[in-house]
């Protein structure tokens, strides 16, 4: 049997609160809930709001006061982990004084159904993308395979210059590999196949900085860069991008796969099984640390030799 819980509102008379008798008494009776999970999408939106609400300048109990929420009620909308009616989110985005764009935005999100798949637009600029950003914040591990690029994760600016041709790009993609640097920041192992290396983006300086830098990112406690080289036997697991992205219980893993003009976030179970499965087998083809490193290294002296 569910259990409920009495509010015992405090009512005014001639100016004082003070509470009428049990019969008197007006109570609301609420069937209590289980705890809901957040969602890839729930969280993006809750972001959102938060971050309107910090561009507004107004607290959480001064907007709660102004709506008549509890502040529990904001945090977990702003966490992701409630749910509110469109109208509520409405009234919140206009008591912040979000502008049309902001609104039309964030009244987008709210409007999509939670199918545990969305798509969201680039806009020319795919590492800004909220849901990917606030993710790979969040997130305990990290892993990526490219089949053709070196990884954003591990772009030199050269070379993402070269790649995106456009500074916004560079500057989006940069700001996103603060991840890696960051204390306590999350494991994560970049699967770079072997056309990457061979694949001439921007002139062999930039390729031989670019070489330089996967090298070098071997230091770093947390971060490896692995080769999927091209004697690996041909497998559909290799064929296309894809990233996947784990967090502290019980928050479910994070798929993401990036296309020229979009990128498609999935926490569905049955889509974050099959990535991990295709990981798993890019895992198994990949040379280890040591051997990538060695050829990283090697490729770094070829494309040196040729600049000469």
């Amino acid at each position: 049997m569910s259990s409920v819980v009495y509010v015992v509102r405090t009512i005014s008379w001639l100016g004082k609160p003070f509470l009428c008798r049990r019969e008197a008494m007006e109570t609301i009776v609420e069937e209590k809930s289980p705890v809901r999970l957040s969602s890839a999408r729930s969280r993006e939106l809750g972001e959102e709001l938060r971050r309107v609400r910090h561009r507004a300048q107004m607290s959480s109990p001064f907007v709660c006061e102004a709506l008549g929420w509890s502040l529990g009620k904001l945090s977990k909308l702003e966490t992701g982990s409630r749910g509110t009616s469109a109208w509520e989110i409405g009234t919140l985005l206009g008591r912040c004084g979000a502008d049309k764009a902001t609104r039309e935005r964030v009244m987008a999100i709210a409007n999509e159904p939670d199918t545990g798949s969305f798509l969201r637009l680039h806009g020319g600029v795919p590492d800004s993308l909220l849901a990917l950003s606030l993710h790979e914040q969040m997130a305990l591990t990290v892993a990526a395979y490219e089949p053709l690029t070196i990884p954003s994760l591990a772009q030199t600016e050269e070379y993402a210059r070269a790649l995106g041709g456009d500074e916004a790009v560079v500057e989006a993609r940069l700001s996103r590999q603060d991840v890696l640097r960051r204390p306590g920041g999350p494991e994560v192992v970049l699967y770079v196949h072997e056309a990457a290396l061979r694949l001439v983006v921007g002139g062999r300086q930039v390729m031989r900085e670019q070489m330089l830098r996967l090298t070098a990112m071997h230091g770093r406690e947390r971060t490896r860069p692995r080769l999927v080289p091209f004697s690996a036997v041909a497998d559909a697991a290799l064929r296309g991008p894809a990233g996947l992205l784990t967090f502290a219980a019980p928050v479910r893993p994070v798929v993401y796969v990036e296309t020229d003009a979009a990128t498609v976030f999935h926490d569905d179970p049955r889509v974050v099984a099959l990535c991990k499965a295709k990981m798993r087998q890019v895992e198994r083809v990949a040379l280890s640390v040591e051997q990538s490193r060695e050829v990283f290294a090697r490729w770094a002296e070829v494309y040196d030799r040729k600049g000469c």
